[in-house]
């Protein structure tokens, strides 16, 4: 293991802090500044170090040659018909961006609509939210800068392949929704933002608008808004029935929402409501007739979809049409006038058929145990795509149909590794409180169990967000060198339904944590690894996940990996996107909420003079969701209270954001040094 060079000393200030009664130190509170000079000469530090600790690794090199070379494949997502053409973006393996083409039949590829890789060099702009107007003749498409949140709707003319005049700025977490006769379209926006504080500033005081095409912004239509609430958003969508407009406000991302609905004729009218209060939430997959299908948790922790009968005068006679199973919900879908669901069983997808009165169809036989990540259907046609993926199943797109028959592959990619000489296995381990926690284990068949094999163990556990098996190339050259991929199902995410996701927020949080500590030390006992093979990683949520486990139990990991993460519990609400965050984390200017935030706040409960493990903590210079200062300022706490001569670096990306959009050679540069980092350091 190679020696790192001395770790630059940072600046302290004293800066000290009163909650209800707790004086807590922040003293590396100038590093959350991002255009101070200071920090920026602290950023160019800390990135002489990092690059010449992972420059000196030998194995970097061939990680980086051996990701592209499993990155390179061909891969479309699931296409969407649109008036007589079928519509999907592809990959032709290394294109920083995936392309859209547009073909008039599935046999074929098609011709290129929009190349986001044209727009520029470095290959950092992306297509978030885009949506195709009714008949097909324009496509409404946001682009991102540098894997920004914030971004910039343009109109492509369909036919005459160029953009017209139309640019609306300032959007940010918004869906577009055409009207019937493709004279615009819904979005949402907020006030202009000043330039050289966008990236920390917060998305407050949501509009809700209607943009008619070659108009200016300046003069789109306010649907609605509410600047006694500037912390609630509004989103609103035209229906596929062209006859209702509905309406959503949250104030967070929990589940929990207000639904109202018009006539899409009379905008003018008063909203009428389904929920007024956000005790509950509801997802409104369409219309069937005056009818509305509407998913919700009410009175069901797993999910339902309930229909109500939509008048002028309001909502009625509710019905339950698909009850709920105990199974997650955890998508649906409006598809030849039936419903289509997707639905979690031990983290394990099914999907299945229903009737518009509730009556059950049949189950689509999927390839493997795996995940649906995407169904791609309309309301008026009998054919629907599913995009299907497990760990050792590269992500496949299925054309199903009403007839019976089975799904067929539309599109599968080509990769180049033995998949066949590996296996993932589901295992159940007990966590601290005695709760049975799901964990998936790929590796080679046949791999002995002596502890020794460099194992990686990653998880997330919040947001709702299941553990689910997935397709990850970059995995492959892991595996492929003799390591260990698990991935544990945390409380926090949806893999049981809204109980389990309970039971990993707010003040159980540290139940997550819990759970992870025990799928690691699952992992001891059972022989995958030990101490000094084990490596955690975790993203966002997820990089809280390993920097509390880090602070917590440093004696059991052999390396952290810490991505673009939630660090400073006390202070993450005050930037950006923080505030939504707030139901499931809690806040520190509530009392009995600081408390158990400060409990266990990463950045809060670093130890001085204590041996902390190998750690590699990734952010990104624009990440406007997860502000890059909580990264900078645990980075110079760790590396100021560590009393051993373990690797402490920070891996600071240019220009990608919180990862959304982020191009395929970013991607492989990023997996290179991780790779490489957490190979140098559990293999001895």
């Amino acid at each position: 293991m190679q020696k790192l060079p001395n770790r630059p000393a940072t600046r302290r200030e004293r800066v000290i802090d009163d909650y209800h009664g707790v004086k807590v130190a922040d003293p590396y509170r100038w590093l959350e500044d991002d255009t101070a000079a200071d920090v920026k000469e602290w950023i160019k530090e800390q990135d002489e170090l990092f690059e010449g600790y992972i420059g000196g690794i030998p194995e970097r090199r061939d990680f980086a040659g051996r990701v592209a070379g499993l990155v390179n494949y061909a891969r479309a997502s699931a296409p969407r018909h649109v008036e007589g053409a079928y519509y999907a973006w592809r990959n032709d393996g290394l294109q920083n961006q995936s392309v859209l083409y547009r073909s008039e039949s599935l046999l074929e590829v098609g011709e290129v609509l929009l190349d986001p890789n044209l727009l520029s060099e470095d290959g950092t702009v992306s297509v978030g939210s885009h949506s195709f107007s009714p008949k097909g003749n324009y496509l409404a498409y946001s682009l991102s800068e540098s894997g920004s949140d914030w971004q910039t709707v343009y109109v492509l003319d369909v036919k005459a392949r160029k953009n017209l005049p139309d640019a609306l700025r300032h959007v940010k977490f918004s869906e577009l929704s055409w009207l019937p006769d493709e004279s615009g379209f819904f979005y949402t926006r907020y006030p202009a933002q000043d330039v050289e504080t966008v990236l920390q500033a917060e998305a407050l005081n949501s509009m809700a608008c209607l943009h008619l095409l070659g108009q200016s912004q300046d003069d789109d239509r306010l649907i609605h808004s509410d600047p006694a609430h500037p912390e609630w958003d509004h989103h609103v969508y035209a229906d596929e029935g062209e006859k209702w407009v509905f309406m959503t406000t949250e104030y967070s991302t929990l589940f929990k929402n207000r639904l109202y609905f018009k006539r899409l004729d009379n905008l003018d009218a008063p909203w009428n409501a389904i929920s007024d209060d956000f005790e509950e939430g509801y997802n409104v997959l369409g219309t069937i007739g005056d009818a509305a299908y509407i998913f919700t948790k009410k009175d069901a922790p797993f999910g339902k979809i309930i229909s109500m009968e939509l008048s002028d005068g309001g909502a009625s006679g509710e019905k339950t049409v698909v009850p709920d199973c105990g199974a997650e919900l955890e998508s649906y879908s409006i598809v030849n006038n039936h419903i289509v669901c997707a639905y979690l069983e031990h983290a394990v997808s099914k999907v299945k058929v229903f009737e518009p009165g509730g009556a059950f169809v049949r189950e689509i036989e999927l390839p493997a145990p795996g995940s649906v990540y995407e169904i791609s259907g309309e309301r008026r046609r009998e054919e629907f795509f599913v995009r299907f993926a497990s760990y050792l199943y590269p992500t496949t797109v299925l054309r199903c149909d009403f007839s019976g028959a089975k799904p067929s592959v539309w599109h599968a990619p080509k990769i180049d590794f033995d998949l066949g000489a590996f296996e993932t296995k589901q295992v159940f381990y007990a966590s601290k409180d005695g709760t049975k926690v799901p964990m998936f284990i790929t590796c080679k068949k046949g791999l002995e169990l002596n502890g020794e094999n460099p194992t990686l163990l990653y998880g997330y556990g919040g947001f709702e967000a299941p553990a689910t098996p997935s397709f990850d190339p970059t995995i492959l050259a892991w595996l492929e060198k003799g390591g260990v991929y698990a991935e544990a199902c945390l409380r926090g995410g949806a893999e049981y339904g809204e109980a389990w996701h309970r039971a990993g927020m707010l003040e159980s949080k540290q139940n997550v944590f819990d759970d992870f500590i025990a799928a690691a030390e699952h992992l001891i006992e059972a022989k995958y690894a030990s101490r000094g093979r084990l490596g955690i990683l975790g993203h966002s949520n997820g990089g809280l996940l390993t920097g509390a486990c880090l602070v917590q139990r440093p004696d059991l990991f052999g390396a952290v990996a810490v991505g673009v993460p939630v660090l400073d519990m006390l202070r993450y609400h005050l930037f950006t996107a923080g505030r939504y965050w707030t139901g499931e984390y809690g806040c520190s200017d509530d009392a009995e909420q600081f408390a158990f935030l400060y409990a266990y706040s990463p950045l809060h409960n670093v130890k001085t003079n204590r041996a902390y493990p190998p750690t590699l903590i990734m952010t990104a210079d624009t990440d406007d969701r997860v502000v890059p200062g909580q990264a900078r300022k645990f980075a110079a706490t760790l590396q100021a209270a560590d009393a051993g001569d373990s690797p402490i670096v920070v891996r600071i990306e240019k220009s990608a954001g919180h990862g959304g959009g982020k191009p395929v050679s970013k991607t492989i540069e990023e997996q290179a040094d991780l790779f490489a980092f957490l190979w140098e350091n559990l293999r001895h």
